[in-house]
């Protein structure tokens, strides 16, 4: 693909939190309709990465380009109007609102057609659509992802990010959030997520990105990046 069809492009983007910095001179790229996945061992920078991005944290240096335009360090609110959406791993619903009320939530922005958005993404995630009037507190892990991540497509986002979706959930909810990522990516969305299942993140992976101690380490495409032996001694591991 030619340089343009990267929806999300990230520069030699260095940052921490004051002393030493956490990533440096870290890049990648997402295109539309594809996932790519960032992976690597604890402390690799990975979730730090992903702040920079979404404009939590402001870089000392690089650039984050979104469809050729430079967002870097624009706040999360613009940038969701941009088309960046992003799910971190907790504090990513409101437990005290109903499910609809997320929603709607995630909908601020939408000048009409809110109930038709809210109906069609609970035709994606079923198990929402029968817990619209419920407390979203009272939802499993699992539940609470998915309307995590419908809540992030409320405004029809080109990019979603995800930092670790399936992170505690029990096998059968990690199966669900696996299957709703993959409809996202075919939705023509660029998929950004980081993931600690190491193998099974690159299995669905188009691309993919192996971060150690804050910087790039290895590149390729899921099923390459499986079949390297340093990756698979260092990071997955060889039994299945």
């Amino acid at each position: 693909m030619s340089e343009e069809q990267h929806s999300l492009e990230v520069a030699n983007l260095t940052a921490g939190y004051g002393g030493a910095p956490i990533i440096s001179e870290v890049e990648f790229k997402a295109k539309r309709g594809q996932m790519t996945a960032i992976v690597g061992p604890n402390g690799a920078g990975k979730s730090t990465l992903l702040k920079v991005v979404v404009g939590i944290i402001r870089p000392s240096q690089g650039k984050v380009t979104l469809h050729g335009k430079d967002v870097t360090g624009m706040p999360p609110e613009k940038l969701v109007r941009e088309g960046i959406s992003y799910v971190p791993q907790v504090a990513n619903i409101f437990p005290s609102l109903t499910v609809r009320e997320n929603m709607e939530m995630g909908g601020y922005a939408l000048r009409s057609g809110l109930k038709d958005k809210v109906a069609s993404l609970c035709d994606m995630f079923p198990d929402l659509k029968l817990a619209l009037k419920r407390p979203a507190r009272s939802l499993s892990g699992g539940q609470r992802t998915m309307l995590a991540i419908a809540r992030a497509l409320m405004l029809d986002p080109t990019v979603l990010i995800l930092d670790e979706p399936t992170a505690g959930l029990a096998p059968k909810f990690v199966d669900l959030v696996w299957v709703q990522v993959n409809k996202v990516r075919e939705m023509n969305v660029a998929v950004v997520i980081v993931e600690q299942n190491t193998r099974r993140t690159l299995t669905y992976a188009d691309w993919a990105y192996v971060m150690v101690l804050g910087r790039n380490r290895l590149s390729g495409t899921g099923k390459e990046l499986l079949e390297d032996p340093e990756v698979v001694d260092l990071y997955i591991g060889k039994d299945v």
